[in-house]
């Protein structure tokens, strides 16, 4: 079963870094682009950015901040979170697709984590 499962989220000081992990279970990520949506209180699922060996940004608040690696032997897609804000708090979601094209549409993603809590506060 095809899945993924994101880890590193926490409790983070404004200004602070946080790395956020998309393991991959099933499925060889080399040919998958991953994308990464967040969802704050109260409001609507959000994309953030997607890497399909080039990073796409899809929320300009983010640039300069957040940056994707990728370790395929690890299977593991990583998302480097800097100088973090308030309102970056939110559930952040990995979703995996088997194709070479990223899209800001949750619907193009077929397989989802379960979402993990990042929260920015002083």
């Amino acid at each position: 079963q095809l899945q993924v499962v994101e880890s590193g989220g926490g409790l983070v000081q404004p200004g602070g870094s946080l790395q956020l992990s998309c393991a991959a279970g099933g499925f060889n990520l080399d040919y998958y682009a991953i994308g990464w949506f967040r969802q704050a209180p109260g409001k609507e699922r959000e994309p953030v950015l997607c890497d399909n060996s080039l990073t796409v940004y899809y929320l300009d608040s983010v640039k300069g901040r957040f940056t994707i690696s990728r370790d395929n032997a690890k299977h593991t897609v990583y998302l480097q979170m800097t100088n973090l804000r308030p309102e970056d708090t939110g559930t952040y979601y990995c979703a995996a697709v088997p194709s070479t094209f990223c899209s800001n549409g949750a619907s193009h993603y077929r397989t989802w984590g379960q979402g993990i809590q990042v929260t920015v506060s002083s």
